[in-house]
């Protein structure tokens, strides 16, 4: 009984953290509501196990855990997916923040040895 009590404490303080706000969230309520229903499934999971494996017959797998399994994997996928396209994101928007910052310093550069040479 005291491991549901700690399952449960830990997924609703993480599921807190995560949904945070960051600064740059875009589409922040939308993946607040997904987490708060995740949060609802998982302690519903860890109170009632049953009932995942109901939904997971109901379906068509076998057990409950290899449903959750299944999601995870999912989930997983998911999230890689987009971690890719965000660092993809930040690697173009860094190349083009460089490519200015080197531009604006041959500008200072060029401007600089005018002065210099008195042109």
């Amino acid at each position: 009984m005291w491991i549901q009590f700690l399952l449960i404490i830990a997924v609703v303080v993480l599921g807190g953290v995560v949904m945070r706000r960051t600064g740059a969230d875009s589409h922040l309520a939308i993946r607040r509501l997904l987490m708060m229903l995740f949060v609802l499934a998982a302690v519903l999971s860890i109170l009632f196990p049953q009932w995942l494996t109901w939904v997971a017959t109901l379906i068509g797998v076998g057990r409950g855990t290899d449903l959750l399994l299944y999601a995870l994997v999912v989930m997983f996928l998911a999230f890689v997916y987009t971690q890719f396209r965000r660092n993809a994101q930040l690697e173009r928007r860094l190349t083009l923040l460089s490519r200015r910052i080197a531009l604006m310093d041959a500008e200072v550069h060029a401007t600089d040895d005018e002065i210099e040479t008195g042109s």
